[in-house]
């Protein structure tokens, strides 16, 4: 009623518009909701578009009421130009730790230091080292080809004299262990454990006199602690020969030799080669000709890993059968072998793979000088772990040597921070 006095009052000029009639709708639309009529309005054009009806194209179709557009004006048009605010990247990131540098060499520690205590225990039980090794690398043969068969990584198609290079390598790997176990028979261990301190000073110098790289002022100040630390640390009786002080020079030079060597095979090729060093040196082991370094060969450290531990494996296996530890093992197999000790090397033989394969990846990753001051500090954390654990009182003059090597690592790490930060930014400004 209301509606109708509103009209009849209106002005005389006020006239009703005047909506057409809609030819779609039917009486008994009357009354109903709308959003019933919208849907049967909206299958009635569906069916007339499906019979090809013109006439249902130019209908007026009832729409929803107009909303106002809730999207930014620039991306009205299409919403794939719609831009999101950048989000602020976390200053940290899984993927890049577990990628990083420090994630290695902890894990590298762990792994070293584990296997080592574990070694000094199997070792009283099972005093077969030659033996011990092979089982080693049969553990990670075995590891590396059931990580290949999962597809873990796929393995590089080498030429016969990059085959050749990695077979020259297995001999300079085992060697390396060889010629240390038969120097410890000739020399006390905290003397063989010092000779063995000063790998860093090889590495150096053999890097220099293979690819004329110098190291730093600042870096080798901080290896002298590191270092002399770990003379303090294994301080005791030290009582050499002759014979074995060269054996352990040389197994000290092995060392630096090989961790070097692993660094090479795992980076990438270089192109154009590098040039020799015009200020290379010619005085001692200048003999060492440039051939004698593997080519790049850019390998997966599980790649390396299970191309060497066969070798290594065939290797060690014959060191035993020629000094004569292959028989001592059959008597023992016969006398004491139980499952219990079984099971422990078995176990001793899965870390060794373990650490096998983070060393690789550390190696790869920081390089070979860290990795020797790396052996270094784990060296001293190991004799302080072993009178934790064994109740073994510290002298002061173990207590200072400890903590002089824990320094100059320290020390050491943050010179090398500084290095590569430098070499980033001037990179980034090249």
């Amino acid at each position: 009623m209301s509606s109708l006095t509103e009209k009849e009052n209106a002005s005389p000029g006020y006239a009703e518009p005047q909506v057409p009639p809609r030819p779609d709708r039917g009486g008994d639309d009357e009354g109903m909701p709308s959003y019933k009529r919208h849907s049967r309005s909206a299958s009635r054009v569906q069916l007339s578009l499906q019979s090809l009806n013109i006439e249902a194209i130019n209908m007026d179709i009832p729409m929803s009421p107009e909303v106002p557009d809730c999207l930014p004006t620039h991306s009205s048009h299409s919403a794939r130009s719609f831009d999101f605010p950048e989000q602020p990247r976390p200053w940290y990131s899984l993927k890049g730790f577990y990628d990083s540098e420090p994630f290695w060499l902890v894990l590298y520690f762990c792994f070293n230091l584990g296997l080592t205590l574990y070694n000094k225990g199997v070792l009283v039980q099972f005093p077969f080292p030659y033996t011990l090794t092979a089982i080693h690398a049969l553990c990670g043969s075995i590891g590396g080809y059931l990580l290949l068969a999962r597809g873990t990584y796929v393995p590089a198609k080498l030429s016969q004299q990059e085959n050749a290079a990695l077979i020259a390598f297995s001999v300079l790997y085992a060697m390396n262990i060889a010629v240390s176990n038969v120097s410890l028979q000739l020399v006390t261990v905290p003397f063989h454990q010092v000779v063995r301190a000063s790998t860093p000073i090889f590495t150096i110098m053999l890097s220099y006199w293979f690819f004329g790289s110098l190291c730093s002022r600042e870096k080798m100040m901080s290896l002298i602690p590191v270092i002399v630390g770990v003379g303090f640390a294994t301080y005791g009786d030290y009582y050499f020969t002759a014979w074995g002080l060269i054996l352990t020079l040389f197994g000290t030079f092995l060392a630096a030799l090989k961790t070097i060597f692993t660094n090479i095979l795992q980076s990438p090729s270089v192109s154009p080669p590098p040039s020799p060093s015009v200020s290379s040196p010619s005085g001692f082991f200048s003999f060492l000709p440039k051939t004698f370094i593997p080519p790049r060969l850019h390998l997966h450290p599980l790649d390396l890993l299970t191309r060497m531990s066969p070798l290594a494996f065939i290797q060690c296996v014959i060191y035993a059968q020629l000094s004569g530890e292959l028989d001592s093992v059959k008597v023992y197999s016969a006398r004491e072998m139980s499952w219990f000790k079984a099971v422990a090397l078995l176990m001793n033989g899965v870390i060794a793979f373990g650490l096998n394969v983070v060393s690789f990846t550390a190696n790869k990753k920081a390089g070979p000088l860290s990795m020797t001051v790396a052996a270094n500090v784990k060296q001293v954390l190991t004799i302080a772990l072993a009178m934790f654990i064994f109740h073994l009182p510290p002298s002061m003059t173990n207590t200072l040597g400890i903590v002089l090597t824990l320094m100059g690592g320290a020390w050491y790490a943050a010179v090398e921070y500084e290095d590569k930060k430098n070499k980033a930014r001037a990179a980034e400004k090249s």
